[in-house]
């Protein structure tokens, strides 16, 4: 049978630093409320994705994405399944499906707004919210179209124990580059290393972090920045001379309501070095491109995934915040139902 009502979760007011327990608010609603129009699909949610820049989508502020509304389903890429279809979907009952779906247990989608997903070998659909999907094209492009990492150089990754930071530092790793991760924890900088292969982790709540940086380091080709703050200030003292500084995130400030900027950006013009920021979704046209050699490297097990799942869309508020306190471990993600029932009504 299909279910009466569903759950959503929609914001409930703006948070002006940190994400608080009443930022949101679960709204039930009546399963006869979706209507599968023309070209459309009733989609059964199974994973959503939790991602730093979801704090920033939250903000009345322009951004490459307008700001999620007062009273509407948070924004969230996701996969689900296809248990209805409308006339003339391109669609069919039980494709695994990937879009930006929202945190909602069901969801009528537009055919063009979602895609149909093949695990290639090596990997599982939950990929394509990791190493296939938005944080493996970030790490991507950012690092080979922005960055235009050489073999033989020096890369520095902050935030490498996150979802685009591992894929960074493996993408590194495969194109001959001497990597340098930077994460929060010991575990985690263990895990980098032991597992990624990584050549040197540094904690940078280590009292020592700043020398070792500079001992570790030396002076630096590329830096993928996923923090900002005093990280970000460090390594524009280390540059070599025409490095490139890739502006991924700045999670450090994500929650501050004022910012600081970097105070050593004259190192860019002694050392003719270039910082510039990037919007993944500039390069979707290109992912098929990306997806296919992270693939390899799935396969061959020189890239690999690692998950935090929290289980119920109820949880996705209070799971969000871990992103900020470096909780989470691995990509973290939120499994909203199990393999959905393919009723007639459905």
């Amino acid at each position: 049978m299909s279910p009466n009502t569903f759950s959503q979760i929609v914001l409930r007011e703006r948070p002006v630093a940190g994400i608080l327990p009443d930022t949101f608010e679960s709204k039930t609603k009546a399963f006869d409320e979706l209507h599968v129009g023309n070209s459309q699909a009733l989609v059964q949610i199974t994973y959503l994705s939790l991602d730093p820049a979801m704090r920033g989508w939250l903000n009345d502020a322009r951004s490459y994405l307008p700001p999620v509304k007062i009273g509407e389903v948070m924004r969230s890429v996701g996969l689900g399944v296809v248990v209805r279809v409308g006339e003339g979907s391109k669609f069919q009952k039980g494709d695994m499906v990937y879009g930006m779906f929202g945190w909602t247990e069901y969801v009528v989608a537009d055919d063009k707004s979602m895609e149909k997903i093949s695990p290639p070998p090596g990997s599982t659909s939950i990929d394509f919210l990791n190493t296939l999907g938005i944080p493996g094209m970030t790490a991507y492009f950012g690092l080979h179209d922005v960055g235009k990492l050489k073999a033989g150089e020096t890369l520095v990754v902050s935030g490498a124990a996150g979802a685009v930071g591992a894929v960074v530092c493996q993408l590194g790793k495969r194109a001959g580059a001497r990597v340098i991760g930077i994460a929060g924890t010991s575990d985690k900088c263990a895990w980098l290393e032991r597992d990624l292969g990584v050549e040197k982790v540094l904690n940078y709540k280590s009292p020592t972090f700043a020398d070792d940086f500079a001992k570790a380091v030396g002076y630096l080709d590329v830096y993928f920045d996923n923090v900002g703050g005093d990280i970000l200030e460090l390594a524009l003292s280390r540059l070599n001379k025409n490095a490139r500084v890739v502006l991924c995130g700045g999670i450090s400030a994500y929650n501050d309501p004022n910012p600081k900027g970097p105070a050593s950006y004259m190192r860019l013009i002694s050392q003719r070095a270039k910082m510039e920021g990037f919007i993944v979704l500039d390069y979707a046209e290109q992912y098929p491109v990306a997806v296919k050699e992270i693939a390899v490297g799935l396969a061959d097990g020189s890239i690999k995934s690692n998950f935090h799942i929290v289980e119920g869309l109820q949880n996705a508020p209070s799971a969000l915040p871990l992103l900020f306190s470096g909780a989470n471990k691995g990509k973290l993600v939120v499994k909203v139902s199990d393999e959905p029932s393919m009723s007639p009504k459905l």
